[in-house]
């Protein structure tokens, strides 16, 4: 039987007891704390954590995701801090288990792994109802992208310039986009080890998760979309026509929340990819 209190690094969670206080240091996770009805639990946040606004507009902020203040934070004497794999270091995580009793890692990696999420948290908080109607919900939207045959459609996603970076297949944003069967480039590898002889920024490691990469007449050649996201670059359409100008290939400015951000907003997200990718084939 899968364990719904298990998290991303292995620990066993307790349902939470008592009197609990939430620290959010994710932005998606804030918003999806907020949708499974655990506002008046939350105490704190980054300056990242911007949705719901209203409702985070009063609460502490406590840094970045990744330069958390830790004086800020245990000053909240928060019982449970909600973090990220990739969001979040380990650094940060190990020194706030000096004093923090209960840090719960996540880390979804496709839009799938969403259930398990809030499974998690509505287990842990006893939101087990409204977890469950995310879950309806997201399910709902799966199966509706699922029902078109869509085209296969080669993309490279930037989310930064200088230098430029991109996604490999094993992120979340690579599987959203595959959910309308959009193929990021490097599919592996091996195509991060073709772009070498100086033509890349740097040698990539194996297992590279966001490459950085130069623009090259092979990789653009078998390009059909370029995406430019709003996130964590904040893109614009003035990048999306030099872009197009300097490589030939049509290029399109992409909203970074809908695609890379789990929680509850992958609900709103796979219909908003799916009425995205309509607009482009």
């Amino acid at each position: 039987m899968k364990h719904t209190l298990r998290d991303a690094s292995g620990v066993d969670h307790v349902p939470a007891g008592g009197t609990v206080r939430i620290v959010s240091l994710v932005p998606s996770l804030t918003e999806l704390l907020f949708a499974l009805g655990l506002g008046p639990q939350i105490v704190g946040r980054t300056g990242f954590c911007t949705a719901p606004a209203e409702a985070v507009r009063d609460l502490p902020k406590v840094g970045g995701t990744k330069d958390v203040n830790l004086d800020r934070l245990r000053a909240l004497a928060p019982t449970h801090v909600v973090v990220n794999i990739d969001e979040n270091t380990r650094e940060t995580v190990e020194a706030m288990r000096a004093f923090v009793p209960h840090i719960v890692v996540t880390h979804p990696c496709a839009p799938e792994d969403n259930f398990a999420l809030y499974a998690l948290l509505g287990s842990i908080f006893g939101r087990q109802s409204q977890a469950a109607a995310l879950g309806d919900a997201l399910r709902a939207a799966l199966d509706e992208v699922a029902r078109t045959a869509w085209p296969v459609r080669q993309v490279i996603y930037c989310i930064w310039q200088d230098p430029w970076m991109t996604v490999s297949r094993d992120t979340y944003i690579s599987r959203m986009l595959a959910l309308v069967n959009w193929q990021t480039w490097p599919a592996s590898d091996a195509d991060l080890a073709a772009c070498g002889g100086g033509n890349c920024v740097r040698p990539p490691a194996p297992g590279t998760r966001y490459p950085a990469f130069r623009w090259q007449g092979d990789v653009v050649q078998a390009t059909d979309l370029i995406l430019l996201s709003t996130e964590p670059y904040r893109f614009t359409e003035q990048h999306c026509d030099a872009l197009e100008r300097q490589t030939g290939t049509p290029v399109a400015l992409i909203d970074g929340a809908m695609v890379s951000w789990y929680g509850s907003r992958a609900i709103e997200g796979v219909r908003a990819l799916a009425a995205f990718a309509r607009a482009w084939s």
